[in-house]
């Protein structure tokens, strides 16, 4: 069964340890910048929530891309292959949550890739904010009712 990263804003106390774990397991250096996962704080709201690439069942960055460098691989994990990627971003203007950037100290663009099936963000959460579970019918029903809870919370200001 396919796994899915599961949020829990509620249990996220904003230490970043995702952050910190990400970009040591990707570059081996402690530096948020070049972490696959950011968290934002909600001061008004008083919630933190790690973000990174959802796995999109119809992923606009794969549908953008020019070259197909933006593919699934066998476990449906939405993956770039950097040998086809010519930097053109693209996909960074087209992911509706802006979890795909450009690492200036890498030169090329990056996203979660699920650490290759074992995310670190996971493995290292201190209260469980990020957990990495099978997508059972219960599992995606949960996050898809957090997704509706962050539409409601953190909606589009109407003027």
């Amino acid at each position: 069964m396919k796994r899915v990263l599961m949020l829990s804003p509620e249990k996220c106390i904003g230490c970043r340890t995702c952050e910190l774990v990400c970009s040591f397991s990707k570059i081996r250096a402690f530096n948020p910048k070049c972490s696959r996962v950011s968290v934002f704080s909600f001061d008004e709201a008083a919630v933190s929530v790690p973000m990174m690439c959802m796995q999109c069942e119809e992923p606009s960055c794969m549908k953008v891309c020019p070259t197909s460098a933006i593919t699934r691989n066998q476990d449906g994990t939405v993956i770039i292959n950097h040998q086809k990627c010519i930097g053109c971003k693209l996909c960074i203007a087209a992911c509706p949550l802006g979890n795909i950037t450009f690492s200036t100290a890498e030169g090329k663009i990056v996203k979660c890739d699920l650490c290759g099936g074992e995310p670190k963000c996971a493995d290292y959460c201190p209260t469980g904010a990020i957990e990495f579970k099978e997508a059972s019918p219960n599992v995606i029903s949960r996050k898809k009712a957090i997704a509706g809870k962050f539409k409601e919370l953190l909606g589009e200001v109407n003027e």
